[in-house]
């Protein structure tokens, strides 16, 4: 077999890997790239070719310095379930790794890009479903052991008011009771909303179309209100006022981080689209109805990304963090669920509700 043979069998062998492969030299330029790397990136050889890497990525989507010093000291390095993100609006996760390599007296990095498959996303959704609802049941274990104490201090205060003869002590007893209703009714937002869901058949447009009003009304700051709504969606079988308020919970938050970041054109969008195939905790549906609200502020802080929905997680000063976390309470009692994508200047939660009728369920 001649060296030219080989040379073409290697070249179809990368080819027909699943595995993305890049090679960039100094100037971190694209030299050779394979065909799962052009499906990767949503482009072809020739566009492709003697371009930047990061002409394909937005900012901090690489760690250029990264790939920089990688060359410098010629180490290679791994990133498990990076993120990421395109300049075409597309996020995916990935196993990146990074070798040097040492062609023609140049120094050149091969970059491998694994997209994490559909399976371990669903395992890690199923994980971090069984953290929350380990978190909620510490939660609801704590609630009970403050609640019953809390129950006879207010009973004491009571008791004592009415032994108190000077009227000007009852300030002191009220104190105590009201503080006391305080801290019962802040457990009583963290254990959520317990309360039967009372379904029915419902337009899902007309309830997001509820929410859209809210944030439409709010004039003290001007945000633009987009939809782009799938009317093909049928009624489905749900609590309207659970949903709403769960879809007011996301979108109030989208509005407050808008505020916060002063960002100049801020934009909320509303979207929907049906959903095939859809694995929700480890159940498969056949087709689930999709809400997004999409927003263009600062993204989620990555210290809370992996508990944004617990109860009393949150970014903003006065916040309470008990928004996301009713959110995703009121999803579960639909059988639902909420998934986040968020990087700097884009935000999307994204509501997934089983498409069932009345006799399905029953």
């Amino acid at each position: 077999m001649s060296p030219q043979d080989n040379q073409i069998d290697i070249i179809d062998l990368n080819d027909s890997m699943k595995t993305a492969l890049i090679v960039v030299d100094a100037d971190m330029q694209v030299c050779y790239i394979n065909d799962a790397a052009l499906g990767l990136l949503e482009t072809g050889l020739t566009q492709a070719k003697e371009r930047p890497l990061d002409d394909f990525f937005l900012p901090n989507s690489l760690d250029k310095n990264r790939f920089i010093l990688a060359l410098e000291n010629a180490e290679e390095f791994s990133e498990s379930e990076l993120q990421l993100f395109f300049k075409d609006g597309r996020a995916v996760t990935v196993d990146l790794h990074v070798t040097l390599l040492d062609y023609e007296s140049r120094k050149h990095l091969l970059i491998e890009i694994l997209a994490i498959d559909k399976q371990r996303k669903i395992s890690q959704e199923t994980q971090q479903h069984a953290q929350q609802m380990a978190a909620k049941e510490l939660i609801r274990g704590l609630a009970h052991e403050i609640k019953n104490p809390l129950g006879g201090i207010r009973g004491a205060a009571q008791l004592l008011g009415k032994e108190l003869t000077d009227p000007a002590h009852n300030e002191f007893t009220q104190m105590i009771i009201d503080q006391a209703d305080r801290l019962r009714a802040l457990v009583d937002r963290l254990l959520g909303p317990n309360s039967l869901p009372q379904k029915r058949l419902c337009n899902l447009h007309q309830i997001i179309e509820k929410v859209r009003s809210v944030i439409v009304a709010d004039t003290t700051y001007n945000i633009d209100v987009e939809r782009d709504y799938d009317p093909s969606i049928p009624d489905i079988y749900a609590d309207p006022d659970m949903l709403q308020q769960a879809l007011l919970n996301i979108a109030r938050n989208a509005n407050q981080a808008l505020k916060n970041a002063k960002v100049a054109q801020p934009i909320i969008g509303f979207r929907t689209r049906v959903e095939r195939q859809c694995t929700i905790k480890g159940k498969r549906h056949n087709l689930c109805a999709m809400v997004s609200i999409i927003d263009n502020g600062p993204g989620i802080p990555d210290a809370i990304k992996d508990t944004l929905f617990y109860p009393m997680v949150t970014s903003k000063r006065t916040g309470s963090g008990l928004g996301l976390s009713i959110a995703q309470t009121l999803a579960d009692h639909h059988d639902g669920k909420i998934d986040v994508e968020s990087y700097p200047g884009y935000t999307e939660f994204t509501l997934h509700l089983p498409l069932i009728t009345k006799d399905s369920n029953t």
